[in-house]
């Protein structure tokens, strides 16, 4: 019974605390992307470069590490990276769902609109103007740039294929310039339509993954003040708004008691089947067949734990999820996430067991002995958990397997505890405060071997009584046995009960 109780003990401990870690996971994700954010654009600090002039860079960070944050609050599994790339027409942010984007963050729409549509020819122009190289041909300056002459038109885009970014306060101007633009050029150079058109269908103000995730938006003069904290190094996400406790609303808390939920569920059911698997198999070997009905009644069993698995995981990554991320206050975020699953597994089997005292089928006893139960073994489980994770911290997931290990142990130990303890109510007659019941009626052997008929009488009726004759004939008195007499001990009859057994 006591390694029963210990396994059970071992899988509702163990889920539940797999539950908390997956919410706290949930979060160091997300503060992992706010600081990387802050240390991308911080590292600009010192630069004598012009707030105007380095906008673009610190937009690209911005665009990206506001992307991984969303990314991270939503579960989402894309995720970008500033490349700062110096490679002729390279992209400024590059994804992994194959999606590149490049940035350009100037003076005004027009401007944002006119780069992001430059042509490899006007580029060529360009090049020779401000290089002097005035013999350069066209081809020679593909070839330089490692571009095969015969794979573009001089009238490209060089971004072809690129999500083009631009201030999100410039966007709707910027559409507008390269609508005009393109009926203009459709009358005079119908060669330019198509580049136009691209960078049209291509223009957007964030990024955005397939699954919807994107960035934030920032506007030229918002990228200006960013680069000025840049250039100090008190760019600070948070206070932007970009925190754990500004992010995490009610529905991501509720996402991940779901997530964490159905996990725990899972493991609840693989934990309490795996004993079943093992015995089905000996069964087998031994006799040739299965109990086809009690693998069934398992079954069922089996999934009801895991029923209670998935309410003991959500509740546990709910609380988790809003504790660490602050949504409670900055006090709440210091509480540690075992803390958190522990005390879930107590409350949730303390209110089972009371809806079982107040409907009859346990008694106070047997509520506050599994409490105690419940409470020290919860507590031995957190200390081995704790212990293993300092001790081999090298191992993934030491802390479950300590807290696993530890939940078995832990019952073992509060079993020798309890009988110790049972023993000294029995000799001294001490109830604890009422937590132990001590019986003093005699056991209903006893009674029947001293001659006392026993009855329960739901109903009594009398009709009449009739007393026609009484005769005392004889009295016959045989012989005197006394092998009837035994001896009654005090001793444990039931959980946290002492009564009268037979030695």
């Amino acid at each position: 019974m006591s390694i029963s109780k210990g396994y059970n003990a071992a899988i509702q401990n163990t889920t539940t605390q797999f539950a908390g870690q997956q919410a706290e996971q949930y979060i160091d994700n997300i503060n992992s992307a706010i600081d990387t954010l802050n240390n991308d654009i911080n590292v600009f600090k010192g630069f004598e470069t012009g707030d105007g002039q380095l906008k673009g860079d610190v937009a690209e960070f911005w665009h990206s590490g506001t992307f991984n944050i969303n990314a991270a609050l939503n579960d989402s599994k894309f995720r970008t990276i500033v490349d700062r790339s110096h490679d002729f027409a390279s992209a400024d942010i590059t994804s992994n769902w194959g999606e590149s984007f490049g940035l350009k963050y100037l003076r005004n729409a027009q401007a944002s609109a006119d780069a992001q549509s430059t042509s490899y020819f006007e580029r060529y122009c360009e090049y020779k103007a401000v290089s002097g190289r005035v013999d350069i041909t066209f081809e020679e300056f593909l070839t330089e740039r490692n571009i095969n002459p015969n794979d573009v038109f001089r009238f490209d885009p060089i971004y072809n294929g690129q999500t083009r970014i631009i201030p999100s306060d410039q966007l709707k101007e910027a559409i507008t310039y390269l609508k005009i633009k393109i009926a203009k050029e459709a009358e005079n150079r119908p060669e330019q339509v198509t580049r136009l058109r691209e960078t049209l269908d291509k223009l957007e103000s964030k990024l955005k993954a397939p699954d919807g995730t994107k960035s934030i938006e920032l506007t030229k003069d918002e990228a200006e003040n960013i680069a000025k904290l840049a250039k100090e190094g008190g760019f600070d996400a948070r206070e932007l708004g970009l925190s754990t406790e500004e992010l995490i609303k009610l529905e991501h808390i509720l996402r991940q008691g779901i997530k964490a939920g159905l996990s725990a569920a899972v493991i609840s059911f693989v934990l309490k089947t795996a004993p079943k698997v093992y015995e089905c198999l000996v069964q087998l070997i031994e006799d040739g067949e299965i109990d086809e009905d009690h693998l069934r009644d398992f079954g069922f069993s089996a999934l009801s734990g895991s029923s209670e698995g998935f309410l003991r995981g959500f509740i546990a990554a709910s609380l988790t999820t809003a504790c660490e991320s602050g949504v409670w206050g900055e006090t709440m975020k210091n509480i540690s996430p075992g803390v958190i699953a522990g005390l879930t597994v107590i409350m949730l089997n303390m209110m089972k067991d009371s809806y079982f005292v107040a409907t009859g089928k346990m008694s106070k006893q047997e509520m506050a002995a599994n409490l105690s139960r419940n409470i020290f073994v919860t507590s031995f489980a957190l200390g081995m958990g704790s212990l293993t994770q300092i001790l081999i911290p090298m191992v993934p997931g030491a802390y479950l397997i300590g807290n696993f290990v530890g939940s078995i142990a832990g019952s073992f130990v509060y079993n020798a505890m309890d009988s110790a303890f049972m023993a000294l109510c029995v000799e001294s007659g001490w109830t604890m405060f009422g937590l132990v019941e001590q019986d003093y009626e005699l056991p209903d052997e006893v009674i029947n071997e001293l001659g006392f008929d026993l009855y329960e009488v739901d109903e009594f009726n009398v009709d009449e009584f009739d007393l026609d004759e009484f005769t005392l004939d004889e009295i016959d008195l045989d012989e005197y046995d006394g092998d009837f007499i035994s001896v009654l001990r005090r001793g444990v009859i039931g959980v946290h009960r002492v009564g009268y057994i037979n030695t």
